[in-house]
């Protein structure tokens, strides 16, 4: 058991209780809380009076960090630990990875925005990459639970605040860089080499795996480690030859080592071959064989909301998370590559977040798309009518309409479909839930879409547009 905790909910008899200040909270109100769960110290930056003994240091979080690495650290070099960073890819990459370990016989677990996950467990966590106390119990966790590996993503976030100390990568994996988070990073500079930071964890000699293709991946390079480059340029180290799409897989041709090999995934979508080959070189690098990967990839699937095909209406809804500028281009680019009528997107902006990106995604959507239905995408505390103005600012397209309610706007766009169109439902992916305000109500966009029932009272074929 570790034996320190910031959260008096999981105290248990004997911890240290250490009384972080945080944004909205300050752990230091809640220290007879502590105590009475059992705390037999409390660790503080204040002066406080307690019935326990009190160590104060300069900063409670800094404190937190040191005891980890200094006294947890050191057993976790025994798991292999598998690191995923960038803008968009980092679910179905680690996912698709972690699949594949298990169906190669290794006892693995996954940590990332879709949650925890090992053997049967599966549960949700509240950060792509949880506070540093949270991921080392869940690290303890899964090798009490005789994990050999773990597969996790790494957000950028993560990387700025040293959440991931004491941690070594025997293999990272970076996916691209587009713009998101520019609230937190401020420019896509500091972005960058917040996840350049990756680098400073991974083992001696261990391997980097990059995206060739993507703009800023000369960035990651260091001595000491072994850069694996894929893509289609000429001089990745793994060279993509051809893609063919259909809407349940993907057939992939590939060069590597001077061999020409394919590979068929259950994955369709351009983006998808860079995530599936993220994951392949991954195990390659691992020490894994192409006949071996080849065989265990017919059992692997895309995680839940990341292009996730429905049939509905003699046509298809696809549910994706897509909630960054780039990520929607390359998921309405990707169905464009398979429709045979027209695509209808549904989609908005989360409140609170990057206001910069909302005409852009606005521009996107109605320039990839024959019609659009802009709605709701987690407003939090801020005016849906004004973050529906922010994405239609300046937009030189008519083709769309807003619906605030998502569920009336999913079901519109469904109504609307004439045989073979596809409905594209962005920005939600696995989540099931809205946030407005500071409630969290159900709303999954799987059910709404399944939800929906053809009525043949409704003349929808004269339905507008």
């Amino acid at each position: 058991m570790i034996k320190i905790e910031t959260d008096t909910r999981k105290i248990k008899p004997g911890q240290t209780y250490v009384a972080i200040s945080g944004h909205t909270v300050d752990g230091h109100d809640y220290i007879n809380k502590a105590i009475e769960a059992g705390a037999t110290k409390v660790v503080v930056e204040k002066d406080v009076e307690a019935s326990v003994p009190i160590e104060k240091v300069e900063s409670t979080k800094n404190y937190v960090n040191k005891v980890l690495v200094e006294e947890y650290s050191k057993p976790l070099d025994d798991l292999t630990i598998i690191g995923v960073t960038g803008t968009n890819g980092k679910t179905t990459t680690c996912y698709l990875t972690y699949q594949m370990l298990k169906e190669l016989g290794i006892n693995a677990a996954y940590i990332g925005t879709i949650g925890f996950y090992y053997g049967d467990e599966k549960r949700e966590l509240p950060n792509t990459t949880p506070d540093i106390l949270s991921l080392y119990k869940l690290f303890y966790e899964a090798m009490e639970n005789g994990c050999t590996h773990v597969v996790m993503e790494v957000s950028s976030h993560s990387l700025e605040e040293k959440r991931i100390e004491g941690l070594h990568y025997d293999v990272a994996a970076f996916t691209n860089l587009t713009q998101d988070h520019l609230d937190f990073h401020k420019t896509m500079e500091n972005y960058l080499k917040a996840k350049t930071k990756i680098m400073n964890y991974i083992v001696p000699n261990g391997k980097m795996i990059v995206n060739n293709d993507d703009e800023y991946s000369k960035a990651f390079n260091k001595e000491g480690i072994k850069t694996i480059k894929i893509g289609y340029k000429e001089d990745s180290n793994i060279k993509f030859e051809a893609a063919n799409f259909t809407p349940v897989g993907t057939n992939i041709k590939f060069n590597e080592v001077d061999r020409e090999l394919e590979i068929n995934t259950n994955l369709t979508s351009r983006f998808n071959v860079y995530n599936y080959m993220t994951c392949y070189t991954i195990l390659r690098a691992l020490g894994y064989s192409y006949e071996q990967i080849k065989e265990a990839t017919q059992n692997i699937y895309p995680p839940s909301g990341r292009c996730e095909i429905i049939p509905v209406n003699d046509g298809f809804a696809v549910i994706d998370y897509a909630h960054t500028p780039d990520a929607v281009d390359k998921i309405i680019s990707s169905m464009n590559e398979l429709k045979q009528g027209r695509i209808i997107t549904v989609i908005g902006c989360g409140g609170d977040r990057d206001p910069i990106k909302r005409p852009i995604m606005g521009n996107i959507a109605c320039a990839k798309s024959d019609y659009v239905v802009f709605t709701n995408d987690n407003p939090r505390t801020e005016d849906p009518v004004k973050i529906m103005l922010d994405i239609t600012k300046d937009l030189p397209y008519d083709n769309y309409e807003i619906e605030l309610d998502r569920t009336k706007a999913i079901h519109r766009a469904i109504d609307i479909m004439k045989p073979n169109d596809i409905v594209c439902v962005l920005g939600k992916g696995h989540e099931d839930y809205q946030i407005i305000g500071h409630e969290k109500i159900h709303l999954d966009d799987h059910e709404i879409v399944r939800s929906w029932t053809k009525k043949e009272d409704i003349k929808k074929r004269s339905l507008k547009p």
